[in-house]
Formats: C-alpha cells, structure tokens, sequence
C-alpha cells in the first residue's frame, strides 16, 4: 500500500524513521518536507490533492486546531481512502463527519517515546478499514514500538496513561534524580541511574508478566531501606496522586473532544 502524511512534524517523523521510508508527505513547512527527505526518502508534495492521488493510506498528523479545516478544504482528494488519524481529540465521529462517506478511517493516539522507537500507540477498536488496512496500520505503528487495540470510549484512558505518561515518567525520573543530588550524586549520574532504573523496571513489566506489586516485593527486603523508602511514598499519596492525574488528563481529552 501506498503511503502518505499530512503534516511532518516530530510524531510524523518519527513514523517515516521507524517504518515508512519512502513515504509521501505534505507540510505547509517546505523545508520541513526538504528535511523529511534527505532523511528517509520522502517524496514531498505541493498540496494535499497531489498527495493523495498517489496514496492509498494517508496518515493525518496535524496539529488539533487546524484539523478540521484541513479535512473540510480537501473533503473530495479523501473520497475511497483509508485515513489514520493521530490526532489529539479528534474523535471517530467527527472524523465521520469531515470526510466523505466512501472514506475508511482509524483513530489512533501515540505518544512521544515513538521519538526513539519505544512508543506506545491505542488503536480504535471501532474502524471501518478493510482487515487489509488495519493490519497495515498496525505493523506500521508496531514499527515505533507498541500497539494495543481499545475500544472507542477507552480512548480517553489511553491519552491518560500512555499519551500524557510520558511527562509523569519524566516528573520522577527528574524527583528521583534530584534526591540523589541532595544524597552527594553528581547531576549526570543521578539522572543515568534514575532513567535507566525506570526503563529496567518497565522492561521486567512488560518481559516477566508478572504482576507490578510481586515485582515491586522482590525488592523490598524486610526491615530494609525500600520498604522504608515505600512507606514514605505511600504516606504522601503518590498513588492517588498518580491515580488523579490519569483521570484528570483522561477527563481533559473528553472534554476537548466535544
């Protein structure tokens, strides 16, 4: 299938880096496009109809406030095309509305450590791609890390752990490494140990299956300095505040999506 992006941005690129060399692409930034080029091979195009004669998929990878425009302006160059949506917000019924009725489209919602291929992306369960296309979409997003299938409504849990995680995970990475600092570690090897220590412990997640509370009591030997350390975050909320923060960004992506 042929392939093409509108908008080249960081997630776009990111995408054509990890498994989309060659793709066909469209940016207002001229020289984002000239970039995006001498980076993977990607064929830049004039406007939006050029591009879209020439593909069979075209990615939209636009910022939010601009979608819908960019939709309505070239309404008919969708007309029998297959559109994948990583659009923050833009819903599967809006999408409906914005494109012709002989359009086949996707949601879905990355997020930003695809940057260095270890993203996680939801895919809308709810879709009208061909089986063709969707295992299509789905290899191309696995190209950059991760891929789950959810179901419309569980977007909004998506967005709040995996599309806003990132910046929870950078919070603490940033915490643990400035309690370091105060304990005598210098800055750059707090941070090493901090980000290194949470990408092991994703990977023991994601690698052992086993669940993250047997996890976390294989480390916590009795009497010891991480039982004492777990006390104290229990003590201060951080699970409800870890907790509060999802819904709350969850919540946001409902109400920017009405």
């Amino acid at each position: 299938m042929k392939l093409g992006f509108i908008g080249a941005g960081n997630m776009a690129g990111a995408i054509l880096l990890g498994g989309a060399h060659g793709a066909h692409i469209y940016d207002v930034n001229a020289a984002l496009m000239e970039t995006r080029r001498e980076q993977c091979g990607a064929v830049p195009h004039k406007d939006i109809p050029s591009l879209a004669a020439e593909c069979d998929v075209i990615v939209l990878a636009v910022k939010p406030n601009v979608a819908p425009d960019v939709l309505s302006a070239n309404r008919a160059a969708f007309s029998g095309k297959a559109v994948i949506s990583i659009v923050a917000g833009l819903t599967r019924e809006k999408l409906g509305e914005l494109l012709p009725e002989d359009a086949r489209f996707l949601r879905v919602m990355p997020n930003t450590p695809a940057l260095v291929g270890a993203g996680m992306t939801a895919l809308c369960m709810e879709n009208n791609l061909t089986k063709e296309e969707a295992e299509f979409a789905e290899t191309l997003f696995n190209s950059i890390g991760r891929t789950v299938w959810v179901h419309e409504y569980q977007m909004d849990g998506a967005v709040g752990v995996s599309g806003s995680g990132p910046a929870y995970a950078f919070m603490f990475i940033e915490a643990m490494a400035d309690g370091g600092v105060a304990l005598g570690l210098s800055r750059q090897d707090a941070y090493k140990m901090a980000a290194q220590t949470l990408l092991g412990s994703a990977k023991m997640v994601l690698e052992t299956g086993k669940h993250p509370g047997e996890l976390k009591d294989m480390v916590c030997s009795p009497a010891g300095t991480t039982i004492d350390a777990v006390r104290t975050l229990e003590k201060e909320g951080f699970r409800a505040a870890v907790m509060d923060a999802v819904i709350c960004a969850g919540e946001k992506s409902a109400k920017m999506a009405k």
